[in-house]
């Protein structure tokens, strides 16, 4: 088994498009749906496939944010990330050593819902291991 994607539901999808293209996403396809609800279909350039879906459903409401917490993006280097994305008009948070010196560099960025999303840049020895 393995993960292949995770979904968000989007108030503007116009504008959650374009906080996702400046990330680095690209567009799979997208699901009409008849009530004007739609799914958008987004990789980054390395994956094979689908990894984020866009949920867009206007007749829902405003997106409540609720018990989600964020998801993390893994980068080869964490200021040719955040460079690009600054100078397109995001956000990202000034660059974080949560595990020391030695350890992971992180920088949070919000998309238009308040979902976080974590950028991640792995020290030399690498992410995380199962023994």
């Amino acid at each position: 088994m393995k993960s292949i994607l995770f979904a968000l539901r989007v108030g503007d999808l116009d504008r959650s498009l374009a906080f996702y293209r400046s990330v680095g996403y690209v567009d799979l396809g997208t699901v009409p749906f008849d009530d004007g609800s739609s799914l958008v279909w987004l990789r980054l350039p390395d994956e094979p496939s689908v990894s984020l879906e866009l949920v867009h459903r206007p007749a829902d409401g405003p997106v409540e944010i609720g018990g989600f917490q964020h998801f993390a993006i893994e980068v080869v280097s964490l200021r040719e990330t955040v460079d690009p994305l600054t100078a397109a008009g995001l956000r990202p948070g000034e660059p974080e050593l949560p595990g020391g010196a030695d350890g992971p560099k992180t920088s949070w960025l919000t998309d238009p819902d308040g979902y976080r999303v974590e950028l991640v840049e792995w020290p030399p020895s690498g992410p995380p291991t199962v023994e």
